[in-house]
């Protein structure tokens, strides 16, 4: 059909391709508008979530914008009124052919060994629009292959066509610009500067977006081709981001995950430990058959024994069985657990191991969404951790609403964060004071500085969120346990105050264990039953369970996935309890420090072997699915609870995880519109309204310590590459946890007297450790940082959850 025979009316932008009338969205790409309309244009360098740059050429199309046909990149162009496009002309075909050709001049034809091959876009635009064969009968171009530019990424240079993929992630996406173009002409190439390693949390995206076999994974290079896999589509739980992601199985193992683009949420990225911490599931220390302790070892016992035995310990008395965890199981795992301990009357249960912020700020606060923190305009108030290092996916959003979209970020952490270089204004409370800062904001008392910050400063914060109140723009608190050296209370303080300056604000809960969202509206937790409905008769939470362990007031503690020894920040507190209880079951896939130290050990079926589902910390619910078998005897955690609640002499009804799942959508309202056969299977899953029918009470302030002015406060907080359970077990991340240091500040640094790296004492109460020392810019005089659970310092052992900031002493 010619152009002029077209007359359907169209909205829009209109413009015509290869001769039928269309619309384009207003500033859309072409290369978008005709991949919309159906026709696929080929492409090396063009990524939809990055910039386009035009590099490659392959996407050439003949383009009529009124002044005559020619060729055109049609990922730089955006579509205009009646312009004419084309992609079938035998001038199209003519350059992409020829583009195809100069591609291969160097590029190795070793497809039969590469990653890549099956799924290299290289390899099928060179069989559908490519020449056929070659003029070039001169030596390739060869370079050493392949070299690790880190412990999870290998570069193979011979490969690579230059198309600007990684090193645009790198630098726009990441933030990491540690991959370069190097050398001229015809020795341009890729690769990292000497003794600079692509140490990024996200290098694994490189190697996904790469359109070649350039950039491998290592912990996939060898493992299978791409026509042996089969894949499903999940929700990776390493955090309560709930990133997208495709599980990829052969021969019943896993063997890779790939993001999937979920616009609500991860936009495609992973970072390296949602991709990577798979190979945790195919370790040889999986937990495979129920174990029970004989002496200082474990013996197997059967399935019937261990269910008995394990009914037997929660018998004891509800009041004295503690339950720790259950943000590892799926929601489905934890309502059947939650109806099983309700049903034996066992209140003493919580998910949030003590590390975390109170449930009912989680529950209570009116709650926003990524896409709508980040939207054009708005303001983020940032109370909570690093987020690249605890939430790191939604670092990425968070950094490109600031670079990319004109949000405001307002940071309020006791140390700089990975967003400080990207937040408008940054203050850092002394460990303590952030009650009392936020106080200090609320009630416009800016005369004198509070807890190390400066009273100009305090100032230019209130103003800037206050205005993002009256103004309408949304403001997003994202709030979290900055600082486990600290009590969790002064979170609830700062709360109350931020509330106070603005009252429209909404929250996101930054909760660094993966479905502890699930775990909470499930009712895991002391104050609340299903559905966030307080409870009648709270129980315990953890710091309560374990003083009354010491106290002999607890029999049982059952872990549900939980490693409190290695987690809870008191770690003296948690040993002690451990000591005094007279049975622990644990319900795990791996023997952590606190299950290896369990009277009984019940296998439970790990990451990519259970079917159920996932809420994120928005309250948005998404698929997990099981892609390969669980290991051995190991069992889903909801029919663990089922065979117990049956040996209890309680009838669940549950055989199913349908009937699981029809019980819990008549239970819960929020769940009750859910349609779990179509779960993820066409968007990014439904946003749940728990539409609470109460309020957070704050209940009094807690109390500012007395600064102790031979001590520096201790800031702890956590980094990505540490060793918990998933790391610890998986091949390629175990070696990545750097060794702990003590980070002060300059000022303090220079007090002591030593150099970077000398290794001082620190002391708290009658414990005492050696560590490294490096002086921090970005921490306030009088504070100490140090990270939690890395290899060289136990600092759980200095932390007293008895004081609402711990102190330490520095000496050389």
């Amino acid at each position: 059909m010619s152009t002029t025979e077209s007359t359907e009316a169209v909205t829009g932008v209109p413009f015509f391709l290869n001769g039928q009338a269309l619309s384009a969205n207003d500033g859309e790409l072409l290369i978008d508008a005709c991949e919309r309309n159906g026709v696929h244009i080929p492409r090396f360098c063009y990524h939809e979530r990055l910039t386009p740059v035009g590099m490659c050429r392959m996407c050439l199309v003949e383009v009529d914008t009124g002044r005559g046909a020619a060729l055109q990149p049609s990922c730089m162009l955006p579509v205009t009124p009646e312009m004419k496009v084309n992609t079938e002309t035998e001038a199209t075909k003519r350059a992409q052919s020829g583009i195809l050709e100069l591609f291969l001049i160097n590029h190795p034809l070793d497809c039969p060994v590469c990653d890549k091959g099956g799924e290299c876009p290289l390899q099928d635009n060179a069989y559908a629009f490519g020449p056929g064969e070659t003029r070039f009968v001169e030596e390739k171009r060869h370079y050493e292959k392949p070299i690790p530019i880190s412990d999870l990424v290998n570069l193979d240079r011979e490969r690579c066509i230059l198309c600007d993929r990684c090193t645009r992630f790198s630098k726009e996406v990441a933030g990491d610009p540690l991959i370069h173009f190097i050398d001229r002409g015809n020795e341009t190439q890729v690769n990292t500067f000497p003794d600079h390693p692509f140490s990024s949390y996200f290098s694994g995206n490189t190697v996904q977006i790469c359109p070649v076999g350039a950039l491998t994974a290592t912990p996939y290079r060898f493992k299978a081709r791409p026509w042996d896999l089969t894949a499903t589509e999940s929700t990776a739980t390493v955090d309560s981001t709930g990133a997208r992601i495709a599980l990829q199985s052969s021969r019943d193992e896993m063997v890779r995950v790939l993001g999937v683009d979920s616009e609500a949420v991860n936009w495609g990225w992973l970072s390296d430990k949602e991709r990577f911490s798979y190979e945790a599931a195919n370790s040889d220390a999986r937990l495979t058959e129920p174990l029970a302790k004989a002496g200082s070892s474990f013996d197997s016992i059967r399935w019937n024994n261990a269910i008995g035995q394990t009914a037997k310990a929660l018998s004891i008395g509800s009041d004295r069985v503690g339950v720790l965890g259950g943000a590892r199981l799926s929601v489905e795992a934890q309502y059947v657990w939650s109806k099983l301990l309700q049903g034996s009357g066992i209140s003493n249960v919580d998910a949030n191991i003590g590390d975390g912020i109170a449930a009912d700020l989680v529950l209570g606060l009116p709650k926003t969404t990524i896409a709508e923190a980040v939207a054009p305009g708005s303001i983020i108030v940032l109370m909570a951790p690093d987020p690249k290092e605890e939430l790191p996916t939604l670092f990425l959003r968070l950094r490109h609403a600031a670079v990319e979209s004109g949000v405001t970020i307002v940071e309020i952490t006791p140390t700089a964060t990975s967003l400080t270089t990207h937040a408008s204004l940054s203050i850092h409370p002394a460990p303590g004071s952030l009650g009392a800062v936020t106080e200090a904001m609320a009630n416009q008392l800016f005369g004198t500085s509070v807890g190390g910050v400066d009273g100009s400063d305090l100032e230019a914060v209130a103003a800037t969120i206050a205005k993002g109140s009256t103004d309408g723009s949304n403001v997003t608190v994202i709030v979290g346990r900055s600082n486990l050296a600290e009590s969790a209370d002064f979170v609830s303080d700062a709360v109350q105050s931020l509330l106070r300056l603005a009252p429209e604000a909404k929250f996101l809960p930054a909760l660094r264990r993966g479905n502890l969202m699930g775990a909470l509206e499930m009712g895991l937790t002391p104050e609340f039953g299903p559905g966030g409905n307080p409870s009648d008769e709270p129980g315990l939470d953890t710091e309560a369970i374990l003083r009354a362990a010491v106290n002999g007031k607890i029999d049982t503690l059952l872990l549900l996935g939980a490693d409190p020894i290695a987690d809870f920040p008191d770690r003296n507190l948690v040993t002690s309890a451990f000591n005094e209880v007279n049975t622990v079951v644990a319900v795990d896939t791996f023997l952590t420090d606190s299950s290896a130290r369990a009277d009984l050990v019940l296998p439970a079926a790990g990451f990519g072997e259970v079917d159920g589902s996932f809420l994120n910390l928005e309250g948005r619910l998404s698929p997990l699915q099981a892609k390969v078998t669980a290991k051995g005897q190991a069992r889903d955690d909801w029919m663990i609870a089922a065979e117990i609640a049956e040996s209890l002499g309680m009838d669940l009804g549950f055989t199913t995880l349908d009937e699981v799942r029809s019980d819990l959508s008549a239970s819960i309202p929020s769940f009750g519109a859910v349609d779990w056969d179509a779960l993820g299977r066409s968007d990014d899953g439904p946003l749940l309204d728990q539409g609470r029918t109460w309020s957070v009470d704050f209940g009094s302030r807690t109390e500012v310590p007395a600064v102790d002015g031979y001590g520096l406060a201790l800031a702890v907080d956590r980094k990505l590459w540490d060793q918990g359970t998933m790391i610890h077990n998986s091949a390629t991340l175990a070696e990545l946890p750097e060794q702990a240091q003590l980070s002060v500040s300059a000022i303090d640094f220079e007090k002591l007297g030593v150099r970077d790296g000398e290794v001082v004492t620190i002391e708290s109460g009658s414990i005492r450790a050696d560590v490294g020392v490096v002086a921090d810019t970005g921490l306030p005089r009088g504070t100490a940082r140090i990270h939690f659970r890395l290899p060289g310092l136990d600092i759980g052992e200095l932390i007293d959850c008895e004081q609402s900031v711990t102190t330490i002493r520095v000496a050389r």
